[in-house]
């Protein structure tokens, strides 16, 4: 008897669990271009404004809606600023109070 036998024999008269090798499989991979926040598309003017406005501004207006980049006005606390949205995911980029302090 080889060695293997053997083993498996005492293994299962001491009633012992077996865990035997698997044979290797191959692994399905999904990989996907863009994010998680807008599925790789572009997102639109009203969606960015949305997304500003779940930032905690109000009062938001679409001032440029074209280009790579949308811009918006809104307010937060007492001050007003410009945020701008990359188009192409939705992430706010730059945010810049407007106009001077007083």
């Amino acid at each position: 008897m080889s060695r293997t036998g053997l083993i498996l024999l005492l293994v299962s008269l001491l009633g012992l669990p077996v865990a035997m090798p698997r044979p290797a499989e191959a692994a399905s991979v999904s990989i996907s271009i863009g994010t998680n926040l807008s599925g790789g598309r572009s997102i639109s003017c009203a969606e960015g404004a949305r997304r500003v406005r779940s930032r905690g501004f109000r009062n938001v207006r679409a001032i440029n809606c074209s280009g790579r980049y949308f811009v918006y006005r809104g307010w937060r606390g007492n001050r007003q600023f410009e945020i701008a949205v990359r188009r192409s995911n939705g992430r706010v980029v730059d945010m810049r109070p407007v106009g001077r302090r007083r």
